[in-house]
């Protein structure tokens, strides 16, 4: 009896001792660093919001790995009520070129507002929070490092606001850094130029709000993969779609080749397949005729247009 007893306080020793050095490195060494503080329930100890604070905190101090599990071994499984239920909870809103940077050149504070699914198609309302000065801070993109082979750079992902902000350089100081606005957008163009997609991205369990713009191609990013490839529509349309002018249209191909989503065909003149379009702008911007355009269509959605909505 005493060899079992002392056998299982050994046991329960080395499992507090673990998590409690486990503890340390994710704090870089200390009890709690303040960014953490936000993470946590605090005094609050229902088991939901422990839950979801725990997932929060997990999630972004561990990226790579949480969305490698996801991207690998979560995605190509998931079928009926749990692909639903991912599908519901995390949610891109892709963003034209002018609305992320609208975004980014925000003057006025953004108060708490309901957005019902105007915007992003939550079966539970979304909220954005915005306050001034607007915190900006370029992350490595999760879903890019988890690749073995992957696109460059990989430090385009704008996570904005606090706490997220100052989380990412107290947790990941190597992998992040604060931008001022103007370096913010010239990131947004530099990774419109190469073709990626603006994704406002919103998460139940990120303090129900908007916090980071992804800049995303469709052969690193989890979120296009789960639409394109595995049918689950986690990105929602800018609101717009692309029209063709075919008095312009040269039939070249160039935005063939661009579009993220495959939504272009060209034999005589290029044709836009309306269900795979998510307004990303792209093809607009590689048409040498511009005979391409976005226009709103009420069908997708509502655009997430910071200067409109509120």
């Amino acid at each position: 009896m005493n060899v079992l007893l002392t056998v299982m306080i050994v046991l329960i020793g080395a499992a507090v001792v673990s998590l409690a050095a486990g503890w340390l490195i994710a704090e870089r060494g200390h009890f709690l660093l303040p960014s953490s503080r936000k993470f946590v329930p605090g005094l609050n100890f229902h088991p939901t919001v422990a839950i979801k604070s725990l997932f929060t905190y997990i999630y972004h101090r561990w990226p790579k790995l949480i969305l490698g599990f996801l991207i690998n071994v979560v995605h190509p499984y998931l079928n009926g009520p749990f692909k639903k239920y991912v599908r519901e909870h995390y949610h891109g809103k892709v963003l034209t070129q002018e609305l992320a940077e609208a975004v980014i050149n925000l003057d006025h504070e953004i108060p708490l507002q309901d957005l019902g699914q105007h915007v992003i198609p939550f079966p539970t309302a979304r909220d954005i929070v915005m306050q001034l000065p607007l915190d900006i801070v370029a992350y490595e993109c999760g879903c890019r490092s988890a690749r073995p082979v992957h696109c460059e750079p990989t430090q385009v992902c704008l996570i904005i606001g606090k706490p997220f902000t100052d989380f990412a350089l107290e947790h990941h100081p190597k992998h992040s850094k604060r931008l001022t606005k103007t370096e913010a957008i010239q990131l947004l163009r530099d990774e419109h130029e190469r073709g990626h997609v603006h994704n406002a991205f919103f998460k139940e369990d990120r303090l129900n709000r908007f916090y980071v713009i992804c800049n995303c191609c469709p052969c690193c990013c989890g979120g296009l993969e789960a639409m394109l490839k595995y049918h689950n529509p986690m990105i929602a349309s800018s609101g717009y779609v692309a029209r063709v002018d075919a008095d312009r249209c040269l039939a070249c191909g160039v935005c063939v080749a661009s579009c993220p989503t495959g939504a272009l065909t060209a034999h005589s003149e290029a044709v836009v397949e309306w269900e795979r379009c998510i307004g990303c702008g792209v093809c607009v911007s590689r048409c040498s005729q511009a005979a391409i355009s976005l226009q709103l269509d009420a069908g997708k959605g509502k655009p997430l247009d910071v200067s409109a909505i509120f």
